[in-house]
């Protein structure tokens, strides 16, 4: 009797109680759910979307990203199976950030009035795309550094551009001499290709399921807007175009529609794959 009591409060711990997970802001985690009897994952009133776990037939995976501007304090999610629920208590930490100084044309930390409205309109366009959501995936198993380089500025670095704290670094930026190859981190659809006031010559690629990665500051882009990129493709050349000191390469990962730290997301992704 005593060993069945056990068991039973094993049971239902196991069904019943949260699950706490200590997330850094600016990242994302991979919740792994049981797919049979699953109904869906919720985030107060909003369904949170989930996919098939590439190597396990029997997980199905949902992306969960803190913002890295004032992420909330504790989150719960749900999630509702046939006869049961699970409840996942995410918790947010500051990290170890840094910030830095960097020097640029005036114009680029306070813009003059008759580019501001450019400025917004590419805001919007971006946030359009971003706030899209593509069900299906279009990437090709894990994904890869557009570029192999040191890293000269790391993900959520205060930017205090001419002694200015005019933002955070949302991607992590790596050394490139104008003219350097960039490749495709996985394969996707070319969303954004084109010159914009603060990244300068920019290439977007989605890759389904909420997931974008981001190249920006290029000297020149050799893809399309609604082109089908692959894996490894070259996508353009390093640069030194929009707000910089001098070139390089930005690259960024947005996910659930957040920036995240892209290598830490690039770390996790990637890792689904080794799971058997």
């Amino acid at each position: 009797m005593k060993k069945i009591l056990i068991l039973l409060f094993c049971f239902f711990t196991c069904v019943f109680g949260a699950q706490e997970i200590k997330l850094i802001k600016g990242q994302a985690v991979f919740l792994e759910l049981d797919k049979n009897n699953f109904i869906e994952l919720k985030n107060q009133n909003k369904t949170i979307p989930t996919f098939n776990h590439p190597k396990n037939e029997n997980k199905i995976l949902a992306i969960f990203a803190l913002p890295y501007k004032n992420p909330p304090k504790s989150t719960k999610l749900i999630a509702i199976y046939k006869n049961k629920q699970q409840e996942f208590i995410i918790n947010a930490s500051e990290g170890n950030y840094k910030s830095e100084q960097i020097q640029v044309a005036k114009n680029k930390v306070f813009p003059p009035k008759n580019v501001q409205d450019r400025i917004k309109k590419e805001f919007q366009e971006a946030n359009a795309i971003y706030t899209s959501y593509t069900p299906k995936a279009l990437y090709d198993g894990t994904f890869a550094i557009p570029l192999a380089s040191f890293i000269t500025s790391d993900f959520g670095k205060a930017r205090i551009f001419n002694n200015q704290v005019a933002s955070y670094h949302s991607g992590t930026d790596f050394r490139a001499l104008s003219g350097t190859p960039i490749y495709a981190a996985n394969s996707g659809i070319v969303k954004i290709a084109k010159n914009r006031y603060y990244a300068g010559n920019s290439v977007v690629i989605d890759h389904g399921l909420g997931i974008y990665s981001q190249y920006y500051h290029l000297s020149k882009i050799n893809v399309k807007n609604g082109q089908k990129v692959k894996k490894g493709e070259l996508i353009g050349l390093s640069g030194a175009t929009g707000r910089v000191s001098g070139p390089h390469l930005h690259f960024g990962i947005l996910v659930a529609q957040k920036q995240v730290d892209p290598l830490d997301f690039i770390k996790k992704f990637n890792a689904l794959f080794d799971e058997i």
